[in-house]
């Protein structure tokens, strides 16, 4: 996949099909639009295109706002998404409050047709784009004429009775759902994270951690508790159990993300990069009467994640 990343330095490519879009997460919703273009684009033999922004645009326009908004993905694992979905060429533009001011207009005459000459350009039900949002579906093919193009818009995806968006996507992982995120994603629920030092309390309660802090600062971390969990470390697929929070029953007030493998070489793994994914939310943290009450929860928070085990290797068999 050709990546671009400064409009300037973009070969033009003619007849693509492409489709225009923010795709936090890039969820099954998306995926539909990704893959219509992909098929679209590989029975006429032109190059299928994707445009995208980063960072977000609604994290450049509600920075200065008290309930500052988190993503589901950063750009590079959106761009490993978009290859595996095997589009040809993604355009990835520098979105800042200057590119919030250009219209639709601007947007469609200046870049999206001199750029990648569309034969097709398809779009989701509620995608927008330009200053004030003013560019829509409608508005392509008010413009599709003139601009010797042709239009597609997908209907939302639903899962029963519930849109499949990024916001919906967004509530469940703040709430801790991450098992149903995971199922509207279409991939389980994760981030890439540096491992750095932590206190040792898990290792005096004979369960070794390894604390770590997401590598993306606009990351969205699910709702505070403990989760069945796995990370990809050095390639392998290890499982374990995760602990957002306080540690209420110490007393402690530093907020710590940390995770216990079941297979233990922690020791190995501070200031590298793994990714941890959240599986299911077991509970809520809780303040014990003691650490030997504590640990006694710990190895029930253990037999039931070593119970579940076979059941996630099944569903990546099957998904594979």
């Amino acid at each position: 996949m050709e990546i671009y990343r400064i409009i300037d330095e973009i070969q033009p490519v003619e007849n693509s099909v492409l489709t225009i879009g923010s795709f936090d997460g890039l969820h099954k919703g998306h995926q539909e639009i990704i893959k219509k273009v992909v098929n679209t684009a590989q029975a006429l033999d032109f190059p299928s295109v994707v445009i995208t922004f980063d960072p977000h645009p609604k994290k450049v326009l509600m920075n200065n706002t008290p309930d500052r908004f988190h993503q589901l993905i950063d750009v590079d694992k959106k761009m490993e998404l978009l290859e595996i979905l095997n589009i040809d060429i993604t355009c990835v533009i520098p979105f800042d409050l200057e590119f919030s001011n250009i219209s639709a207009t601007e947007f469609l005459y200046n870049i999206v047709i001199p750029c990648f000459k569309p034969y097709e350009i398809i779009v989701g039900y509620d995608h927008r784009f330009g200053h004030n949002r003013e560019g829509d579906g409608e508005f392509l093919k008010t413009h599709s004429e003139n601009g010797n193009y042709i239009v597609d818009i997908l209907t939302e995806i639903k899962d029963e009775d519930e849109i499949i968006s990024s916001t919906h996507i967004r509530h469940l992982v703040a709430d801790g759902n991450v098992r149903r995120a995971s199922f509207e994603l279409g991939w389980v629920y994760g981030f890439k994270a540096d491992v750095v030092h932590g206190s040792g309390r898990g290792h005096q309660l004979h369960y070794p951690t390894a604390n770590f802090i997401p590598t993306f600062t606009n990351q969205l971390l699910p709702k505070n508790g403990v989760y069945f969990a796995r990370g990809l470390v050095n390639e392998l697929c290890v499982y374990g159990m995760c602990n957002l929070g306080y540690r209420p029953t110490f007393g402690e007030e530093v907020f710590v993300m940390e995770i216990h493998f079941f297979e233990n070489f922690d020791e190995q793994l501070y200031d590298k990069t793994i990714e941890v994914q959240f599986l299911e939310r077991i509970r809520d943290e809780k303040t014990f009467d003691s650490p030997e009450e504590l640990i006694s929860q710990l190895k029930k928070d253990q037999e039931y994640c070593l119970s579940r085990i076979n059941v996630y290797t099944e569903e990546e068999t099957h998904a594979t």
